[in-house]
């Protein structure tokens, strides 16, 4: 750097104001303002604030350093009134006069002629910290920014135009004043090192970068939010570094500034940029400058730090701030400046700029291209099933099968995210797509160089530069000396087994593995060597999860929804693991569907034989259909013998309550509220949920009749009270029953599922199935969720209550997400169905369907699974009951073995819903790798039930990630 035109014009070192204790500062705010207040410190790297506590109201003392003039606070007053002028929706501190009527005061302290200015006190949470910040609130602090600088445009006063430490065009001389105090030699020449990369890029495109006035420090730091739950922030409370710069500074300032907290990465950040540039658009040359100045601003940042320390050793605000200060240095400068360039440009809607070879030979002449095997690692390949993804060692042994079959050389893809690369049970920042291709050989190979060139070695093989590129060999033996200057075609090394194959632009090393989100930004250094080897680029095999998002929106019924804001692409199962497009790999305790596990292998199997052999409807006459009917029914109590065999849970129950009409003709059907039971018209007119249907209550058909949710968290009745829940369903009962409308069927779920997971009171479907039958009724049990032996100790949910329904209706777990239910019952009732005609579904109790039943039945008994929910969803539990000690968010967990629910409150006490921090802790383990969503009529309460393979190392991770979730914020 060393440009010292601009260091003599101001002083860059400013020394902090004396000590002034909060005493003095309270009688100071009398004096001068008439304030009669207690005083309290707040932090500041360069000036004194106290926050004054007064009777009526709270104000801001600020005593400014001695280097800030009058005129430059002036114009923090004016601004921060123009500003609330332009934009009265954001919060700002104005100033108030004094006794004298002006705005400044005036004071001496220990000889030092210092300022002082009394300003509104804007409540709110500050952004700051180094808690994770939502992508809302990142979104919203960039359109902050951006609202702040339109306003800004064409605001000027007296004390704008100043030189200090922050505006980002003075980087170079202010560096140079602040980088000697860094004591750290190391840590020094990396800030230089990188401040100098970053200027030099700035100084090329400043005469493209508009000045104006700017905030200068709109950050995590100087931003208040009103809503402490989403953290929007909607008030600005330091207009201490108000000055013209440029306008590109300001949005700099703001991402740096969003580097360190919890989870931030550098795509995350730029959320803020996007939506800045949609409300203040960036030009090229702005866009191009911005990461540089995000890059200057945290070196100054750091070496500021350091500054301080060293003039100001007491003061504990700079010195905290620099460990954040350096995670923002470490973060900015965490990949090249032109690959956080690309990030930059991509954000802003800019094409990517794909690096390419230029024009030349093969790296192997005596290879014929259509003898090379073109291996898929992908998160979709085949050659993966069955778990074979998370074997050691399975993409050398899957090279060497290619081969075998008498393919010369098997090759992999260039910057295919690789699924051979996850860990489990969760990995949220995999290093899986490889900014390589690996070879390997039949036998060994010559390799040539494509262009003339300079060989160099690099740590595990041979470096060849020419023709602009940079050529990595890895796993070759060097054929030619070190510094050899050889022409296009000469020989450069021999590979006998594997060889890895890197090609960059400059000098850069381009790692052999990023992270997916960052591949395409790392892809303008680094090129695809394939046509070294094949002459050509393979097709992409790239899936965009947002354009498919825009197409599901463009056909897809609005009323089916999808899980999250920002829904990744889905595309394999394996056990309690899903895997995105990316082959990033997320826990699943979400998907009680998929009892046995996904993409279980004997099912697969199972069904890729009945598939070969026959499928078709339960009206033909075949084995399977009796054989998991007999299966079924052996289940059961020995009265519900009757199967019937359907599609859907929705199907089962609403055939059920359809039998149970038929019974004695009667359509009354009395309904628990805060349950769903299905989407049919009967099964979603006995649904209650509101939750699931906001009108749920008031649309009710006038046959349907509800009671109180047996809740013994959250209901009327808790504790020892909650056998009142009973009495009172039986008096409606008895009720309904004296007005000669007598309830033809109670249907419940056997374990309130949809609250929750919360076992009902004990004697509950005693009581009610008892008075229901004394009237004639039948007692319907919802086992569509709750059955199969996913509560662990008991296989149905009405074994809990020691109970026998008339009918139970069953769906999800048998089929492990393959459409399948039944509703068992008695043979004389089912006999009674007889009077609506006759029953049929095509698919239900298919050949296929039958043996998908069979199978999961076998599954869960060989796998001892009903007993894996025993052991591990107890232990699930209990840790997850621990977290309540560390967060009083943690309100209860409900529940039993993999049917569990972990229920939020704000208060323990008033047991106040937390509706929108569950909604928010799942979009954020979503980003760490959890799959899980909210439930109940409240949404407060996270569905635990995950496939019942689920492993203690699973449980494990689920907590932790919900624990670090929990403290670090969501």
């Amino acid at each position: 750097m060393n440009d010292t035109s601009t260091s003599v014009e101001f002083s860059l070192v400013q020394d902090p104001p004396p000590e002034i204790s909060e005493e003095d500062a309270a009688a100071l705010a009398d004096t001068l303002f008439g304030i009669d207040a207690t005083a309290r410190s707040l932090g500041s790297h360069q000036d004194r604030n106290f926050l004054l506590d007064g009777s009526h109201e709270r104000t801001l003392l600020k005593i400014s350093n001695p280097a800030t003039t009058k005129a430059e606070l002036e114009a923090q007053s004016l601004a921060a009134a123009h500003l609330a002028a332009r934009d009265p929706s954001i919060r700002v501190p104005l100033t108030r006069t004094g006794r004298d009527g002006t705005v400044v005061q005036q004071l001496s302290v220990d000889g030092q002629q210092l300022h002082a200015r009394l300003l509104d006190f804007v409540d709110g949470t500050p952004l700051s910290g180094g808690r994770y910040l939502s992508p809302h609130a990142v979104r919203a602090i960039g359109a902050l920014a951006a609202r702040v600088a339109v306003a800004f445009a064409d605001f000027d006063a007296p004390g704008i135009e100043r030189t200090n430490q922050w505006d980002l065009r003075r980087a170079s001389a202010v560096l140079d004043a602040l980088l000697p105090h860094v004591d750290d030699e190391a840590l020094r020449a990396r800030l230089r090192e990188a401040s100098d990369a970053a200027w030099e890029q700035v100084s090329s495109l400043s005469a493209g970068l508009p000045i104006q006035t700017i905030h200068g420090d709109l950050t995590d730091d100087n931003v208040v939010s009103n809503d402490a739950l989403t953290g929007i922030p909607d008030g600005i409370i330091d207009f201490g570094d108000i000055n013209h710069s440029w306008a590109v500074g300001e949005i700099a300032i703001t991402v740096s500034s969003l580097l360190h907290h919890a989870g931030a990465t550098l795509p995350s950040v730029l959320r803020a940029v996007t939506t800045y540039h949609s409300i203040r658009p960036l030009s090229l040359a702005e866009a191009e400058a911005l990461w540089p100045l995000v890059v200057l601003r945290s070196t100054i940042l750091v070496a500021s730090g350091h500054h301080v320390q060293s003039a100001d050793p007491d003061n504990e605000y700079a010195s905290e701030n620099l460990l954040h200060e350096l995670r923002i240095f470490e973060q900015a400068t965490s990949v090249p400046l032109a690959v956080a360039n690309e990030l930059v440009r991509s954000s802003v809607g800019h094409d990517v700029r794909l690096a390419s070879l230029p024009s030349g030979g093969t790296l192997f002449p005596a290879l014929n291209p259509r003898t090379v095997a073109v291996l898929d690692f992908s998160a979709t390949s085949a050659a993966l099933d069955n778990g074979r993804w998370l074997e050691d060692g399975a993409e050398a042994e899957i090279a060497a099968e290619a081969i075998s079959p008498g393919a010369s050389v098997a090759m992999t893809r260039f910057a295919e995210p690789r699924l051979t690369r996850a860990r489990v049970p969760i990995d949220p920042e995999p290093l899986n797509t490889p900014l390589s291709i690996e070879l390997t050989v039949a036998k060994p190979l010559d390799v040539t160089a494509p262009w003339p060139g300079i060989v160099t070695h690099s740590a595990d093989g041979v470096e060849f530069r020419g023709n602009g590129v940079v050529l990595t060999l890895d796993g070759v033996e060097a054929l030619v000396p070190i510094g050899s200057e050889l022409e296009a075609g000469a020989q450069i090394a021999r590979v006998q087994t594997r060889l890895c194959v890197r090609a960059s632009l400059g000098d850069v090393e381009v790692p052999r593995f990023v992270s997916p989100e960052l591949a395409a930004a790392w892809r303008t250094l680094a090129c695809d060597p394939t046509p070294l080897v094949l002459g050509q680029t393979l097709p992409s095999t790239d899936r965009d999860s947002a354009a498919l998002i825009a197409r599901r929106r463009g056909t897809v019924a609005d009323a089916q929804e999808f899980y999250y804001d920002e829904p990744p692409m889905m595309v394999r199962g394996w056990k309690e693991y899903l895997v995105d497009a990316d082959a990033r790999v997320y826990l699943d305790v979400l998907n009680n569907v998929t009892s046995i596990g996904h993409a279980h292998p004997r099912l697969v199997d199972a069904v890729t034989r009945q598939w070969s052999l026959l499928n078709t409807n339960s009206r033909f006459n075949y084995l399977e259909v009796v054989d998991f009917s007999e299966r079924l029914s052996a289940l059961l109590p020995d009265a519900l013998s009757s199967v019937f065999l359907v599609n859907s849970g929705s199907e089962a129950v609403d055939l059920a309550l359809r039998i149970a009409r038929a019974w004695k003709g009667r359509p009354d059907v009395l309904a628990v509220r805060e349950a769903y039971h299905g989407w049919t018209y009967l099964s979603d007119a006995v649904s209650t949920s509101i939750a699931d249907n906001p009108d749920a209550l008031s649309t009710r058909p006038h046959w349907v009749h509800t009671v109180d949710a047996p809740n013994t968290y959250r209901g009327k009745y808790r504790g020892t009270e909650s056998s009142r829940y009973a009495d009172e369903a039986v008096a409606e009962v008895e009720r309904l029953a004296a007005a000669e409308t007598p309830a033809g069927a109670f249907i419940a779920e056997t374990f309130y599922g949809n609250a929750g997971g919360i076992a009902l009171p004990d004697g509950y479907l005693d009581a009610v199935y008892n008075a229901v039958r004394k009237h004639g009724g039948l007692a319907v049990a919802d086992e569509v969720q709750v059955g199969y032996g996913r509560l662990g100790e008991w296989f149905w949910g009405f074994e809990q209550q020691g109970v026998v329904p008339d009918i139970v209706a069953v769906a999800k777990a048998m089929g492990n997400g393959h459409p399948l239910g039944a509703v068992i019952t008695t043979p004389e009732i089912a006999a009674h169905y007889r009077s609506q005609g006759y029953f049929f579904s095509s698919a239900g109790g298919s050949p296929v369907s039958s043996v998908v039943g069979l199978t999961v039945l076998d599954v869960i008994r060989d796998e001892k699974l009903q007993e894996n929910a025993v052991e591990t969803g107890s232990y699930l539990k209990k840790r997850l009951a621990a977290l309540g000690e560390r967060h009083p968010l943690v309100g209860t967990v409900h529940g039993s073995g993999f049917y569990l629910g972990l229920e939020f409150v704000r208060d323990r006490e008033t047991l106040e819903p937390a509706t929108e921090e569950t909604e928010a802790i799942c979009e954020r383990l979503r980003e760490v790798g959890i799959i899980v969503q909210p439930t109940s009529d409240h949404q407060c309460v996270l569905k635990i039930k995950p496939p019942m393979c689920l492993t203690r190392a699973s449980a494990d991770a689920f907590v932790d990630a919900l624990d670090q979730v929990l403290t670090t914020g969501w």
